[in-house]
């Protein structure tokens, strides 16, 4: 039989034996595998029952011995086993899998009657074809004919391959390639290789390869492809895919801005892709369909605006501007429909230049207008918070014209990051106060002052800036300036670190109590500076609301008294002044809140308030009744009982202790006429503090001196000496007990 009778009658029957049927599609289920092992498994393809569109398109998902997933396509074509799936493409409908090559043997065992032959076919699943342009034909081997058939026996282009070196004996160098293109689409191929002019004695050891290939995988000159070619007998090809025979789209093509185009590969079949400006699998109906492709940003490459930031896009395309002044599409000149960008020189351009002028004068005349009424505004409040006064008498008073700045509310602004609330140290009757820090980085605190407006307070709160400014004491919060420009005025302090003595005292607030010895100092210092502002100011001041929140304690707990904003200036021939009833519940003088005249003895009953706070550790405001709770227990014997245990040390402060309570005491007596002066206090706090510190030094060496006779103390064989020791030290705690008892009767009385 001829070759030609031979090659129709194979594929005669070759089409009788694969037949393939159509199996309607079904909608996937959401729970479809996307994946086997790394390729991506897009509808219409699917690997499990109900995921594919039909046979055609299942995939087996194998794990191999080495435990890897490979797809294969589950149909098989005619006299090839397995065809393993490399990558499948939606959007092109290409897929690209691993074919079996064709090998000639030269053993004498496969001679036929026209020399040395081998014939495959190769039957595609009814829905595939072999691209024409993406795959080329190859011939690797020696003395070599080489044909490619299509489905129909017509020979579609060839190969032949020429050796003329002389063989050795082995017969191993297959080093001759040809290759050719293909003429025509097919979706079956069949191919057949003749050896010619073979010595069996010389080449029967050796092999000629014929094979299909995707343009680019298999380079005939390079020795490792043909190396790859011999040991895995495979190569990559490029198969076209289609869904469907019949002459309509029907349902296959699922997403929205898509469509059906007819197989160029797949005769009478079609198959789906997304509109142009969409991307995705156009099988889809799900968030993986054909979505819009963003050109301006997706893939800048795809857009062909002259001016990449006049992009904008739309569904489906994208749209180019040009820049003002000029007209056109602002596409490049060069694509289809690009027209570019041309300058506009006409009366429109003159007006809207004329209207751009016209605009940018008036936002100039606004702008200046703004700053003019802005700067009369700071003015106005400026000369309505006395500002003028200030100047005039700080100009009077040379010498403390550098103590006392003149802030703008610019600087004050950008100090307090424009008073934002995460600022705020503390709000009070008189005002808010903020941290802030200065533009050389001077921590200040920054008092938004309530009183403003009221022309009977103007000269009063101007005197009480201009006689703060003159303070120089220690033990008060410097005054740095003030600011007028604004609506109230502010007032700028140094910055103290460490928070108030109430916060200290506060167990909830602070852990680590102060001690006694801190508390006894803290009170001095307040008591020292109070007596400064009562006594050594130029003109006497009333602080008026002296309590334990308005004490400050910097980082080595040194005292600081603030907020001065409720105090009074009293002029020399002034005993006491009437004014409108000021200050905190639990601090306020109750003569001053019957009779409404303030003198210096409302100071001393505040401070006798904050000493009960350090002697008790109770606070003034949770104790509306606390100077009355303590002078009643003072008269009961219970002052030991009433006392701070967090800061009690009996065998030391024991008498100092009843001596600052009776201090205490004599300041919160009713009438003021009968409490101390606050110089008076203050002296008889500093002599306490120095006998405080005599006391310590004397129980110190008294300590040392018990501790050189305790180590050379040996005690006796029946134990007495450690029972004397232990008595003698339970004795004198005894002793010290009723001293203190008896101090607290003779200070009642």
């Amino acid at each position: 039989m001829g070759s030609s009778a031979l090659l129709l009658l194979k594929l005669a029957l070759l089409a009788a034996y694969y037949t393939p049927t159509a199996v309607p599609a079904a909608v996937p289920p959401a729970n479809c595998a996307k994946k086997c092992g790394s390729v991506d498994i897009p509808y219409p393809f699917g690997t499990m029952k109900g995921c594919f569109k039909d046979p055609d398109f299942q995939i087996n998902c194998t794990r191999s011995s080495n435990g890897h997933s490979i797809p294969y396509l589950a149909k098989k074509s005619y006299d090839v086993h397995d065809i393993e799936v490399l990558k499948i493409s939606e959007d092109t409908s290409e897929i690209s899998v691993s074919m079996p090559v064709s090998i000639l043997s030269y053993h004498p065992k496969n001679r036929d009657s026209e020399g040395y032959a081998m014939f495959d076919i190769f039957q595609m699943p009814s829905k595939f074809g072999i691209s024409n342009k993406k795959n080329r034909f190859f011939v690797l081997g020696c003395d070599t004919y080489a044909f490619l058939y299509d489905q129909e026996g017509k020979r579609l282009n060839g190969c032949n391959v020429l050796c003329f070196d002389d063989r050795s004996s082995s017969g191993t160098s297959n080093n001759e390639t040809c290759d050719s293109d293909f003429q025509l689409t097919v979706a079956n191929y069949s191919i057949r290789i003749i050896g010619y002019g073979i010595n069996p004695s010389v080449t029967k050891k050796r092999y000629s390869y014929a094979f299909v290939a995707q343009i680019g995988s298999f380079n005939n000159s390079d020795p490792k492809d043909r190396k790859k070619i011999r040991e895995t007998n495979t190569s990559k090809v490029v198969l076209d895919w289609a869904v469907d025979s019949t002459n309509s789209c029907g349902g296959a093509c699922k997403s929205n801005n898509s469509g059906c185009v007819p197989s160029e590969s797949v005769s009478g079949q079609y198959f789906c892709n997304c509109t142009q400006g969409f991307r995705g699998n156009p099988y889809s109906y799900r968030v993986d369909g054909c979505k819009d492709v963003d050109e301006c940003h997706d893939d800048s490459n795809l857009n062909k605006c002259l001016h990449p930031n006049s992009c904008r896009n739309t569904d489906g395309d994208y749209k180019c501007s040009c820049p003002s002044g000029q007209k056109g599409n602002g596409r490049d000149q060069t694509v289809v429909g690009g027209s570019g960008c041309s300058p506009i020189i006409t009366i429109p351009l003159v007006v809207t230049i004329a209207l751009l002028g016209v605009f940018t004068l008036v936002f100039i005349l606004c702008w200046a207008h703004k700053r003019r009424t802005l700067k009369q505004l700071r003015q106005r409040n400026f000369e309505q918070n006395g500002g003028n006064l200030l100047l005039q008498q700080l100009s009077q008073e040379q010498r403390y014209t550098d103590k006392t700045r003149i802030f703008t509310e610019v600087e004050l602004k950008n100090a307090t990051n424009n008073f934002d609330e995460t600022r705020i140290l503390g709000r009070g009757g008189q005002g808010t106060v903020y941290k802030g820090t200065l533009s050389d980085n001077t921590l200040v605190a920054v008092k938004k002052s309530r009183v403003g407006g009221d022309p009977q307070h103007i000269k009063s709160f101007i005197n009480e800036v201009f006689v703060l400014s003159q303070i120089n004491h220690r033990h008060v919060v410097k005054l740095l300036g003030c600011c007028l420009e604004t609506e109230v005025p502010l007032l700028v302090y140094e910055f103290v670190d460490n928070g108030s003595l109430l916060d200290h005292l506060d167990p909830s607030e602070n852990e680590c109590s102060i001690t006694w010895d801190t508390r006894l100092r803290i009170a001095t210092e307040t008591a020292g500076a109070i007596s400064y502002l009562h006594s050594s100011a130029s003109i006497p001041i009333i602080h008026r609301d002296i309590k334990s929140a308005n004490i400050l304690l910097d980082h080595n707990n040194t005292t600081k008294v603030s907020d001065f904003g409720a105090s009074r200036l009293v002029h020399l021939d002034e005993a006491q002044v009437a004014t409108v009833i000021q200050g905190t519940i639990g601090y306020l003088d109750p003569e001053y809140l019957q009779t409404g005249l303030l003198n210096e003895k409302s100071d001393v009953y505040s401070f006798g308030i904050v000493l009960v706070e350090l002697l008790t550790g109770n606070k003034a405001f949770q104790f509306n009744t606390l100077a009355n709770y303590f002078v009643s227990s003072m008269k009961e014997d219970r002052l030991w009982e009433i006392l701070d245990k967090r800061v009690l040390d009996q065998k030391k402060n024991a008498m100092i202790l009843n001596e600052v309570a009776s201090l205490a005491k004599r300041c919160i007596r009713v009438s003021g006429e009968e409490r101390p002066t606050m110089k008076e206090v203050a002296m008889e706090l500093e002599g306490l503090m120095a006998k405080g510190k005599h006391l310590h030094e004397k129980d110190k060496d008294m300590m040392e001196k018990e501790s050189e006779y305790l180590l050379g103390y040996c005690p006796n064989n029946d134990g007495y000496g450690s029972t004397s020791a232990s008595f003698s030290v339970t004795s004198g705690h005894d002793s010290i007990q009723k001293h203190v008892a008896f101090d607290i009767i003779d200070g009642g009385r």
